[in-house]
């Protein structure tokens, strides 16, 4: 291992990950000579709520993909799979509990609960609220949006699907949950777009930098590894705790780019933020064979979105 020094790399433990930089020093170090440019946006829309949280019909947004046992290992001790990646908007109900899986996306495999759905999937938590009657009502689907590094394609085609099945459904806020970090840039995105036209959001993640330069309406940030953004994993009364959060800031945020930070903790120890995508911690020998695996996953998602792109034409 090489020897790593904790305040170069991340700065104080207790403070957020910056997750940009670890993701361009690590596709750097995989031979990938161009760093990918994130979305920025120095201001951001920004709808006032039109009634009551208690009289609104609320959906759920996630880029979290469904099971497909036709696509190979999915879910917890699964490895990043692309065949299990999804480029269309797809959509579910909400009144029975979904098989959903995140092992498409580069979440914190090291560290994040592939298992507990609540953790990145807050319906069982939802269902919760609506029975205390803050909420009016859950929205009868709820919706996937594609993790596309394409943000013209996020904002011109997924973006405006995602708004016409949220008015199918008469919905009044969205709350959009992301998983890997072009994630928080897709859920980003797509809230932006769903507040320009009178829905308001809230976008509940975990990688704060990647959200705040895209410029999200309001943001609930969560202090835990990728892919555990709705709270602690396997504690049920934390998770509620986050959603309560969330729906505080759709009620009260003052402004556009609210960012509210969870008191919740992972775990008293944050040297899990040394490990997520981090190239200083690799020999050579994981280098290369990272290298491969990153290369060939890279096709065959290229293959699949082709393929799916061209099903759409």
């Amino acid at each position: 291992m090489f020897q790593v020094d904790e305040a170069r790399l991340a700065g104080p433990l207790t403070q957020p990950l910056g997750y940009m930089r670890r993701t361009r020093e690590w596709y750097l170090g995989l031979g990938y000579d161009k760093p990918y440019e994130w979305a920025h946006n120095p201001d951001a829309p920004f709808t006032r709520p039109s009634k009551p949280l208690a009289e609104m019909t609320v959906a759920l947004i996630t880029t979290a993909a469904p099971y497909q046992p036709d696509k190979g290992p999915q879910g917890p001790g699964a490895p990043y799979n692309s065949a299990a990646k999804f480029y269309e908007v797809f959509s579910g109900p909400t009144d029975s509990d979904p098989d959903l899986r995140i092992s498409h996306v580069g979440i914190d495999r090291k560290n994040a609960d592939m298992a507990d759905q609540g953790a990145w999937f807050p319906l069982k938590a939802l269902r919760k609220v609506l029975a205390s009657g803050r909420i009016g009502a859950i929205a009868p689907r709820f919706h996937g949006a594609p993790t596309n590094r394409s943000q013209r394609h996020t904002m011109e085609v997924d973006a405006p699907e995602l708004l016409k099945r949220l008015r199918e459904d008469g919905v009044d806020a969205a709350i959009l949950v992301p998983n890997c970090p072009v994630c928080h840039q897709t859920c980003t995105l797509v809230a932006r777009h769903l507040e320009e036209n009178g829905i308001v959001t809230v976008v509940m993640g975990a990688a704060k930098d990647i959200v705040e330069f895209a410029g999200a309406p309001r943001f609930l940030f969560s202090d835990m590894p990728l892919g555990n953004a709705a709270g602690r994993p396997n504690d049920p009364d934390s998770q509620l705790r986050t959603l309560n959060l969330a729906l505080d800031l759709l009620e009260h945020a003052p402004g556009p780019r609210t960012t509210l930070a969870s008191p919740e903790e992972f775990r008293a120890d944050h040297s899990w933020k040394l490990d997520y995508s981090n190239i200083h911690q690799q020999t050579p020998e994981q280098i290369k064979a990272l290298m491969e695996e990153a290369e060939a996953a890279r096709i065959l998602a290229r293959q699949i979105r082709e393929d799916t792109l061209k099903k759409e034409g």
